[in-house]
């Protein structure tokens, strides 16, 4: 689907999570592969579609074709810059306040 692209997918909440330098860049949700509609993809697409991933999401995604592999590369090389930093996460979870 990445031509040569090394994307990682985690299996979330029934569906697939997908990753490009550590970012999620979008989604595999009822067989429709979804993006996060940062500038870079919606300068790629026409007329982009906007939908919800799943019920109770908080953003629209852009649906994408994921027949053209050579776009799909392009936008997610494009589109990674666009995206927030990953969270830091905590490597101890006892930041619990005790008395």
């Amino acid at each position: 689907m990445f031509d040569g692209l090394n994307i990682r997918y985690k299996y979330m909440f029934s569906e697939y999570m997908l990753y490009y330098k550590d970012k999620v860049i979008g989604g595999i949700f009822d067989n429709q592969l979804l993006l996060k509609p940062t500038k870079s993809v919606l300068k790629y697409l026409n007329e982009p579609t906007f939908l919800l991933p799943f019920k109770g999401a908080k953003n629209e995604m852009v649906l994408f074709d994921k027949e053209d592999k050579e776009l799909l590369s392009m936008i997610v090389i494009a589109m990674v810059d666009e995206l927030p930093n990953p969270k830091k996460k905590l490597k101890n979870s006892k930041n619990c306040i005790s008395n």
